[in-house]
């Protein structure tokens, strides 16, 4: 008798889902909008099937949550969210510079500076976004410490989330003032400052937790 079921092909239900989730941080599907599962089969030409699966993966990921009476809705984050994505935020970020001013090589160093300049090449405050995860994805990288990716890894598109969500509150000269930003975050990392560099992290994270907690309600 075998010990283990026959493996599934899932590389459809993964393509839909990166279809799905590239929307969603491209602006198309903001947090509330529905996802119909007939509207998102017929778009991308595949059956309803997929569509389901990508949509609990989705869910898992914190994207998308299932209401019983409207189906699938693109997470809309409460201020619960908001406090535990922080914190939870706040202390792999705290050990995962600490691990690169210590140990980063230099060419893991050089891929944080190489995410910052794709910044002054974004267009819009999406692309932004996604190059504002970009660089923390380098940063988790270089930190070398693979259960601490993972850990980022598995809140990854929740942060995403909650830099949509702060530039829906307001865009106000964050495509000015991001570069330079994170220029001064890998400044102290190249510098290996620690103190300086984890000022700077707690008051760039400090500074999006500020305009989402002044949201009106």
């Amino acid at each position: 008798m075998s010990k283990v079921v026959p493996a599934r092909r899932r590389g459809l239900a993964d393509e839909v889902a990166d279809r799905v989730r590239d929307a969603i941080f491209g602006g198309a599907y903001p947090p509330g909008a529905q996802l119909r599962e007939v509207e998102l089969s017929t778009a991308l030409g595949v059956s309803r099937g997929p569509v389901r699966e990508a949509l609990l993966k989705l869910d898992r990921e914190g994207l998308v949550r299932s209401e019983w009476h409207r189906g699938a809705l693109v997470t809309t984050l409460s201020d619960v969210d908001v406090a535990e994505l922080d914190s939870l935020r706040s202390a792999l970020e705290q050990l995962a510079v600490r691990l690169v001013v210590a140990n980063a090589s230099a060419a893991e160093l050089a891929a944080i500076d190489e995410a910052v300049e794709r910044m002054d090449r974004a267009r819009d405050e999406h692309e932004m976004v996604r190059c504002d995860v970009d660089f923390h994805d380098a940063v988790y990288a270089a930190s070398g410490h693979r259960r601490l990716v993972e850990a980022w890894q598995a809140i990854r598109s929740q942060v995403h989330l909650f830099l949509l969500t702060r530039i829906g509150v307001s865009a106000e000269g964050y495509l000015a003032s991001i570069p330079e930003e994170h220029r001064r975050l890998a400044s102290a990392l190249r510098a290996r400052d620690g103190e300086k560099a984890l000022e700077l992290f707690a008051s760039h994270r400090g500074q999006a937790l500020d305009v989402m907690l002044a949201r009106e309600r």
